[in-house]
């Protein structure tokens, strides 16, 4: 694999990793740009835009839009996150001109046609009923708010139907020509691509982007932590805990991804073993550590039976507390394992690695190596291990969701302030 970046007059980076054994390439359009980006009554802006790009061009309606792609064997799609929006597409090596003048064609001049946004926005209310309707959704969506309150990082990323309600071509038109500006703007495409043919493409169709920045989002500010109780008639109570994580380039992220695989990353992680294998609480237990730009945001999610809620929290909460200072080598080494396993299978896939490089363009400014990326979980030691998992429990106190029936929740979100890090800021300091 050849990584190769070049960087445009406008900004726009290009970056292309040649994989010469595939005969297919994979290839987007990474913008920084997303939900945290949203003013007030900008809310949910960002994904109805990206929805919108499919519905025609001044060249190609919505369904020559489709049938063009799919005319090759190809495939298009796209997704909006906090921080980015991504539109990219799958094709063979010959049709990779063919790619990127759709994508080109659909960011730099949709029509936005009114008929068209109206159904969107229906659209977009739906899935705003389903994710209502997905408890696992749901409190999920409250545990966001509650860890960043008034915040847009906090928020929605789907907006409501009253601000979708608002929108009309000129207001997205003008978010876009807002926020997709060269500098904010990555086109990368890995398989079956040669530099140079994708470098001259791209500064050909993409040369209207403008290469002045684009304004940055507020910075994030955790909140207080707290808890909050959603009375639902469910069939189980869903379990959300929090805690503020680390940013992308804070030096003890990959210590701190090694105590959550740890904790509960696969079958073999303390939670799984304790309270699904040991116990039979759940069937389902996962922690996670998601980072951004400017702060991070570490995450637990459990269901149970609501009379077992209380029980749940309070082995939750002593099994974190515990393996602060009871982390053993062999879970170090099995974590870093899965963690390592999971950045080479990813190299695998093309259109991972396309994905991969542009985020590290974004957040880097540059690609990282794998031998750069295994060497920074081979760093990853016992004692920066538990020094990260002490940090955690040493910046403030946990935000805690319930949602579901039962007078138990309440019990549960109680036993969650046992998270306070006494013992641990003790040892940490």
């Amino acid at each position: 694999m050849t990584v190769d970046v070049s960087k445009l007059p406008s900004g726009l980076t290009v970056v292309t990793d040649t994989m010469p054994h595939l005969e297919t390439a994979a290839l987007g359009v990474w913008t920084g740009v997303g939900g945290r980006d949203e003013k007030p009554d900008e809310h949910g802006i960002s994904h109805l835009l990206e929805h919108m790009a499919f519905k025609g061009t001044a060249k190609r309606t919505s369904r020559e839009i489709a049938e063009e792609i799919e005319a090759v064997g190809g495939d298009l799609n796209a997704g909006t996150s906090t921080e980015t929006t991504a539109y990219y597409a799958r094709v063979l090596r010959a049709d990779v001109p063919l790619a990127l003048d759709v994508l080109s064609d659909i960011l730099a001049n949709p029509t936005f046609v009114p008929d068209e946004l109206e159904r969107e926005k229906s659209v977009i209310v739906q899935e705003i009923g389903a994710s209502q309707d997905t408890p696992d959704d749901v409190v999920f969506e409250y545990l966001n708010e509650l860890c960043y309150p008034e915040q847009p990082i906090g928020r929605s990323l789907l907006g409501t139907a009253k601000t979708l309600k608002a929108f009309n071509r000129e207001k997205l038109q003008g978010y876009l020509h807002t926020h997709y500006r060269g500098p904010e703007m990555v086109i990368a495409a890995a398989g079956a691509v040669d530099h140079a043919r994708v470098v001259e493409e791209v500064s050909h169709r993409f040369a209207s982007f403008d290469s002045t920045p684009a304004p940055k989002p507020q910075p994030a500010m955790f909140g207080a932590g707290g808890s909050k109780v959603v009375h639902r008639d469910l069939e189980q109570a869903h379990l959300t805990l929090a805690l503020e994580g680390v940013p992308q380039r804070d030096p003890s992220l990959f210590s701190l991804q090694v105590f959550t695989n740890i904790l509960g990353g696969g079958m073999s992680s303390r939670l799984f073993q304790e309270v699904r294998e040991k116990r039979g609480l759940c069937y389902a237990i996962y922690t996670f550590h998601a980072p951004y730009t400017d702060t991070g945001f570490f995450g637990l999610y459990t269901g149970t039976d609501p009379a077992d809620a209380p029980e749940m929290m309070e082995v939750i909460v002593d099994v974190i507390n515990d393996a602060v200072d009871t982390l053993t080598e062999a879970e170090i080494s099995r974590a870093k394992a899965q963690m390592k396993a999971g950045l080479l299978m990813a190299m695998e896939s093309c259109s991972s690695r396309a994905e991969q490089l542009a985020r590290h363009i974004l957040s880097h400014g540059r690609p990282l190596t794998v031998e750069e990326l295994v060497g920074k979980i081979e760093a990853v030691t016992i004692d920066s291990t538990r020094d990260a998992a002490r940090a955690l429990l040493s910046r403030g106190r946990p935000a805690v969701v319930a949602l579901g029936s039962g007078r138990g929740l309440d019990t549960a979100v109680g036993f969650a302030e046992g998270l306070t890090q006494s013992r641990a800021k003790s040892s940490y300091h």
